[in-house]
């Protein structure tokens, strides 16, 4: 494992600040964790750590302070930044109305030599990379690392598209924290598409390293970069994958994402509604970092089929890398990633599930909105059960050692809390029908109305699933109304009247006997019988992968049960991904080799 150093040419800065600050620096005991100092006209100059901020002086900014600092450092750019000539170090101004400069940010830039053996093998394998993460996270940090081990330890061509100085310093002589790799400066923020395809046809590299990519052009250039078959490693604005699918302007670099029209019986097919997004075209980057902390990543290894799994509902778990203290680093899966941001308006990210009240369908929203799994009906908690491998919300899942995914889906199934004692109920036919409960016999039948769906599809779903439920002729006499999204978010006069008295309703995506189906099964705790052979199917395969230890590809299915056989393999460990495209998806069972990279 190679030790970090960190090179920050501190003395460098501190020659272009006031004696006083610099008086005041050389006085912290910390100053290796110092980020930026900042100093804005009429308030006092704070320093700001990694952990906190301090203050530096007992008096107020004049324009002398600033103005010493504007003389002592470089010219500032169409970007209004500046640095100190073979330092790593930005100078940010701030502008007053009539372009006087009355606020500085003096961030330090530091060369931290080692960072990258987190993702080593990743940047080693030729495939495009991009990062992401917060501001001051230290995305141009391993941006720059990346440009070196890539130019020296590797013997790669590598130019750098550096905008603003900042990957590879202030000058025309670049940082030694690039090593070999050349550097482009760019004229004017503006250009930088025009940089970066120039960089490829007069250059002939084979590696290309960008920072910032934030505009439509840029992500043009970035993509045909990478289809001349060249190795791009960039970053780009935005902390996650789902932040970047969301921004319309930089979504295609990880294959864009539109609107599909799809016929009636592929929609009926698949169970959603006929408008559905998918991506674009294949992504611009191969890989995509996430950098939750300085040591601690999140690696999404194969980009097109994550955007893919997300655009359907679901998500392929990523793979965490970390650095302990001993500089030793770790992976593993991820199973617990969550979409952290979906927008209110735009619920396409999201699955079908249950919420609102009494067991009400529709795409998640608010607090819960990160939710993958199914969650309980309201008011059944106290009988609530998940279904094989799924956790109810806000339930914390612990796995137990010697767990039994057979027994688990028999108590699935068959509605009881006792273990199987025998095998008797594994052994009976796949698809056979099982006996409604007495409690599902006794109980009252259930009113419902129909409101703006079908009442022939929904009296037929009723036949078809036998269940305890009469269509009422009227809104007065129902226990509970099913409804469209549509009419739902217009919110009629009907609607409001059944909200206002208590009466739960039901939102459906479409006007199918599938989808009533969906929502009469959940209610009543029922499983149609093409789901629990899958599910039976799924049981057994999970045995023979932890018994040989290689990846078995299950039987295709529809969206609905492949999201329940992931959750039943992330539940007894293992490794699952979903493979080939509609009608034809099917889940692929892998074993976990625990810290083993993938």
């Amino acid at each position: 494992m190679a030790r970090q150093e960190t090179t920050d040419d501190l003395d460098a800065l501190l020659q272009a600040l006031p004696t006083e600050i610099v008086d005041q620096l050389r006085s912290v005991a910390n100053r290796s964790d110092l980020l930026e100092v900042v100093m804005d006209l009429g308030r006092r100059p704070e320093a700001r750590f990694s952990h906190g901020e301090q203050e530096l002086l007992d008096r107020e900014i004049g324009e002398a302070d600033i103005a010493y600092v504007t003389d002592h450092i470089g010219v500032f750019g169409d970007d209004n930044r500046a640095g100190i000539e073979r330092t790593l170090h930005r100078i940010s101004a701030i502008r007053n109305r009539s372009g006087k400069v009355v606020g500085l940010t003096c961030r330090i830039g530091r060369a931290v030599f080692g960072t990258i053996d987190i993702i080593r093998e990743i940047v080693e394998s030729g495939q495009s990379i991009l990062i992401l993460g917060r501001p001051g996270i230290g995305k141009t940090t391993m941006l720059r690392e990346v440009a070196r081990v890539l130019a020296d330890d590797l013997g790669k061509r590598v130019i750098v598209v550096d905008t603003s100085n900042e990957i590879a310093g202030d000058g025309d002589i670049p940082h030694p924290g690039i090593g070999d790799a050349r550097r482009m400066q760019v004229r004017t923020p503006t250009e930088q598409h025009a940089v970066m395809i120039e960089a490829v046809e007069n250059h002939m590299p084979e590696v290309i390293v960008i920072d910032e990519i934030g505009t439509e052009l840029e992500a043009a250039a970035a993509r045909t970069i990478a289809e001349r078959g060249v190795q791009l490693v960039g970053t780009a604005h935005g902390n996650t994958l789902d932040n970047l699918m969301l921004n319309p302007t930089l979504s295609d670099l990880v294959g864009g994402i539109q609107t599909v029209t799809l016929g009636d019986e592929e929609a009926r097919r698949r169970g959603t509604q006929k408008t559905v997004l998918e991506r674009k075209a294949p992504p611009t980057f191969d890989v995509l970092v996430e950098i939750v902390e300085r040591d601690r990543v999140i690696v999404h290894r194969n980009v097109a089929e994550t955007v893919d799994a997300i655009l359907r509902g679901h998500m392929v778990p990523p793979e965490l890398r970390w650095r302990d203290d001993n500089g030793g680093v770790h992976a593993a899966t991820k199973y617990d990633y969550r979409i952290s941001e979906t927008a209110a308006d735009n619920p396409a990210f999201l699955p079908l599930e249950p919420s609102g009240g009494y067991g009400a369908f529709s795409r998640g929203r608010g607090a819960g909105r990160s939710e993958r799994g199914l969650r309980p009906l309201p008011g059944g908690q106290r009988n609530a059960r998940a279904l094989p491998g799924e956790r109810l919300s806000g339930e914390r899942y612990e796995p137990a050692d010697g767990s039994d995914p057979r027994r688990q889906l028999e108590e699935a199934l068959n509605g009881v809390d006792a273990p199987v004692i025998d095998g008797s109920a594994v052994d009976r036919p796949i698809g056979a029908s099982r006996p409604v409960s007495a409690a599902l016999r006794n109980q009252r039948p259930m009113s419902v109305f129909a409101f703006g769906v079908s009442r022939k599809r929904l009296e037929q779903s009723v036949r078809e699933l036998g269940v305890p439920v009469a269509v009422a002729r009227e809104l007065d006499e129902a226990d509970a109304v099913v409804t469209l999204r549509n009419y739902y978010k217009r919110k009629p006069a009907a609607l409001r009247e059944a909200e206002s008295n208590g009466v739960p309703i039901y939102v459906l995506k479409t006007n199918t006997v599938l989808q009533m189906e969906n929502m009469l099964a959940s209610l009543f705790d029922l499983e149609a019988d093409p789901q629990e052979a899958a599910l039976r199917e799924t049981a057994d395969a999970i045995g023979l992968v932890q018994n040989s230890g290689r990846p078995m590809e299950l039987g295709p299915q529809n969206a609905y049960v492949r999201r329940l056989q992931h959750q039943m393999a992330e539940r007894n460990n293992l490794m699952s991904r979903s493979r080939g495209a509609e009608p034809n998806r099917r889940v692929q069972l892998l074993p976990d080799d625990g810290p083993a990279w993938r």
